[in-house]
């Protein structure tokens, strides 16, 4: 096949799954995307079609076309570099990918368990990506610290990137606070002077102790004393 060809059957395929209700909703969600270019496909769905087309040779052809029309080719895309089992293609493939993604849903869904054998040598990219001018792959760098780093490859260096961080952009600073807030669950005494000391922007310091008291992994004496950080 042609890679038009190609494209014009994943395409086909997609549209024979939309849910048009969902689609309605989830562009909502997403107020960066032009809702025209949102098909309407449930991920659970989405995750199985990719499973199976990940197996053919157009697979290979869909993955070398970027741009995609639709978000549902992005995380087509996206599902498609999760599967990869090698290394260094994955992590070719995501240098390849990242700058064309547009949304928090995309960006989100990539997980790429091909790195967690690689993790030293990973988050070499993580700290370019960090320091990008492209929104969802600043977010995706914190993405991945988030999963990845906070066990036991903690080092405290990883959340001072993080905090170091300025942007005016919401997807970056949300996905800020969301990662101090799980930091604070599983590193809670190594995270907690980053609040202490007010080392984050005023906006992303309160978000991270709004969510960590949501947090069902904190106990009801550190949301108390987070609560009296607060920055008024």
């Amino acid at each position: 096949m042609t890679p038009k060809e190609v494209i014009q059957k994943v395409q086909q395929d997609l549209f024979t799954m939309q849910d048009l209700k969902y689609r309605d909703f989830h562009a909502k969600l997403m107020p960066t995307v032009d809702k025209d270019s949102v098909i309407g496909v449930r991920v659970p769905m989405l995750r199985a079609y990719a499973k199976k087309f990940g197996k053919t040779e157009e697979a290979k052809q869909f993955l070398e076309i970027l741009p995609h029309q639709y978000y549902e080719e992005n995380n087509l895309h996206g599902l498609l570099i999760d599967q990869m089992k090698d290394y260094e293609l994955c992590i070719e493939e995501l240098i390849r990918f990242l700058p064309y993604i547009n949304n928090w849903a995309t960006c989100d869904i990539l997980s790429v368990k091909a790195v967690k054998g690689h993790l030293d040598s990973y988050i070499k990219n993580i700290y370019q990506w960090l320091e990008s001018d492209y929104t969802y792959t600043i977010r995706f760098g914190i993405n991945m610290l988030m999963r990845y780093y906070l066990e036991e490859e903690f080092k405290i260096e990883y959340p001072e990137k993080v905090a170091a961080i300025r942007s005016e952009e919401y997807y970056v600073n949300m996905v800020r606070a969301w990662y101090f807030a799980t930091a604070l669950a599983k590193k809670y005494d190594q995270v907690l002077p980053f609040l202490e000391e007010q080392k984050m922007d005023v906006w992303t310091h309160n978000k991270t102790i709004q969510k960590a008291i949501e947090s069902y992994r904190i106990t009801l004496e550190q949301k108390e004393y987070l609560r009296t950080l607060k920055i008024k």
